[in-house]
């Protein structure tokens, strides 16, 4: 069992769209071997590739007794039925926004030998097939907030504690001093 860490808000991945799988070999059943592994966790509904730093087009799920994977997913069918709820995110780790989703969606893609496998759901599963594919489309869901609690998000994320914001710029020497790095003074 190989359970993968989560990669977090700010990394690259995660806004970045994914390339669809080619290749059904040892490599891609590793990866959805990892991604049932990770998902089989607590609290957790699913994991795209992206989120254990992964460009690939596959997620897993875990949604009220349905556990399984989708290589290559397309959201094929939302209802116009709309459903308001909390949401989250691993790689937004302890952060929930009010996100509208469709109430009913239905994704189609391909299993491990490369046949076709259609997933579909409604409440929790709808909104979890839509929140995995967005992430393989390089969008979190603080995209989807409406102004207001997108401007709140991102001032939380900032002040979270597990939000590591880049190194500041080391400061610029004083004087015709080289920086330590070059032999100058210190």
């Amino acid at each position: 069992m190989t359970m993968r860490p989560i990669v977090r808000f700010g990394d690259p991945v995660l806004v970045t769209r994914t390339t669809p799988v080619t290749r059904f070999d040892q490599h891609t059943k590793a990866l959805v071997q990892d991604l049932l592994d990770t998902v089989d966790a607590p609290g957790r509904a699913g994991v795209a590739a992206t989120q254990i730093g992964v460009g690939l087009r596959v997620f897993s799920y875990n949604v009220e007794g349905r556990i399984g994977y989708v290589i290559n997913p397309r959201i094929t069918e939302l209802s116009d039925e709309a459903q308001d709820g909390e949401e989250g995110c691993l790689s937004v780790p302890e952060l929930w926004y009010p996100t509208r989703r469709a109430q009913h969606a239905v994704v189609t893609g391909v299993d491990l030998r490369n046949e076709p496998v259609t997933v579909e759901g409604t409440g929790l599963m709808a909104r979890c097939l839509q929140h995995e594919t967005d992430h393989l489309d390089g969008m979190l869901y603080v995209e989807r907030l409406d102004a207001d609690h997108r401007k709140r998000a991102m001032r939380d994320i900032r002040r979270s504690s597990w939000f590591l914001p880049a190194e500041p710029a080391p400061a610029a020497p004083t004087g015709n001093a080289l920086p330590s790095a070059f032999g100058g003074a210190r």
